[in-house]
């Protein structure tokens, strides 16, 4: 049972009798439904890769009854599309997610908290709580994220839900000791919400979305079988387009890795780490040989740069110092300590932020100073070269 089965999701949003023929009622909320998600090994699928059930647990012993769920389709990462796609094409499976996660954590309230940008998903949700017993429906409310990339992050949500702003907060509390309207707080990505639906049917979360985008045939949002080789992956899009120099995987918080290392790579929890990625927020982008990967990594720094909620210094100075110098490298103007400070600096940062937006954009950083060595030296050296 995956996610996308049934009609062709680019035909549009299926409707409650579908969604009902197709998987059954939503099931009852049994005494062991966390035991069950927690049993299925279904990881966070919005980037932190956190162990849902062990995450439902956390709020349900708090929350005495008053809990408030989150359903995060903030999906502010430029690159990803599946959040969108699967909420535009299946947004009962997410609403039956939520519903889910509410009873098992003692939640009266969901908040459905869609990019402003994402009108088409918002518009399927809004169309599919209409389709809803009216005492469903009263229990959610539409939310639009602001189009940031932190506004994601699940303590930004919740500020902006709370306050109106969208920058991550200081911790603790986390949200699941005090978060929206200060109850206890469950931010779950909305795949993970709706692989939880599938979950509480079959007991098995089997499949991860994807979103392909660069040198490949069909960009777009695939689904495949957890495990699946990265190579297995791409074919699913059609293949490459053209000679690929690298693969960007996990979006802008992710890692570069080598075509000859990512092609081999199965997209399994364990064997991502043993390689030092992450599945992230399940993007798969393919650099073209013609790339320049200084320039391109110099890009991402910027926006990266530009994304801080100038909170801290690590992440305001810090990650615009990266940028700076990724730029000079990316225009061959470097000043001669520019390649050892990015070095530097990347093992400097992470750790030091009030979030995690530093150390997901130094990662990057880093992961690029090792997979393209030879051209981040070649840019160095062309400094020397005017000198």
């Amino acid at each position: 049972m995956s996610l996308l089965d049934g009609p062709d999701p680019r035909t549009g949003a299926e409707t409650l009798a579908g969604h009902r023929r197709r998987l059954g009622p939503l099931p009852p909320v049994r005494a062991d439904l966390i035991d069950t998600v927690e049993r299925s090994g279904l990881l966070g699928r919005g980037g932190a890769s956190f162990p849902v059930g062990v995450k439902w647990r956390s709020v349900a012993g708090r929350s005495g009854g008053d809990a408030v769920v989150l359903a995060n389709g903030a999906e502010g990462e430029p690159l990803s599309r599946k959040d969108q796609a699967l909420m535009w094409s299946r947004p009962h499976l997410v609403l039956d997610g939520a519903l889910l996660a509410a009873g098992a954590t003692g939640a009266g309230r969901i908040v459905l908290y869609v990019g402003e940008e994402h009108r088409a998903a918002a518009a399927a949700l809004s169309r599919a709580l209409a389709e809803r017993p009216a005492a469903e429906a009263r229990r959610f409310t539409l939310v639009a994220a602001p189009a940031r990339y932190v506004a994601g992050e699940e303590t930004a949500a919740v500020h902006f839900v709370n306050a109106g702003v969208a920058a991550p907060t200081a911790t603790p509390p986390r949200p699941f000791e005090r978060g929206v309207g200060g109850r206890p707080t469950l931010v779950q990505n909305v795949e993970s919400l709706a692989h939880a639906a599938l979950v509480a049917r079959c007991g098995a979360a089997g499949t991860v979305l994807l979103t392909l985008a660069g040198a490949v045939e069909r960009p777009g949002v695939v689904e495949v079988p957890a495990g699946t080789p990265v190579a297995e992956a791409v074919a699913r899009a059609g293949g490459v387009s053209g000679p690929p120099r690298a693969v960007l995987l996990g979006g802008y918080f992710g890692r570069w890795l080598d075509v000859g290392e990512a092609w081999r790579l199965p997209l399994a929890p364990a064997a991502l780490r043993e390689a030092g990625a992450t599945l992230g927020c399940g993007v798969l982008w393919i650099l073209p040989a013609g790339a320049s990967p200084v320039e391109e990594t110099a890009r991402i720094a910027r926006l990266l740069a530009g994304e801080s909620a100038a909170q801290c210094g690590p992440c305001f100075f810090g990650l615009r110092a990266l940028a700076d110098a990724c730029a000079r490298l990316a225009a061959r103007r470097p000043e001669p300590d520019d390649l050892e400070r990015l070095h530097r600096w990347t093992s400097e940062v992470p750790g030091r932020g009030a979030c995690r937006h530093p150390d997901g954009a130094a990662g990057l950083v880093r992961s690029a100073l090792r997979v393209f060595a030879h051209e981040f030296a070649t840019a160095a050296g062309a400094g020397r070269r005017v000198a």
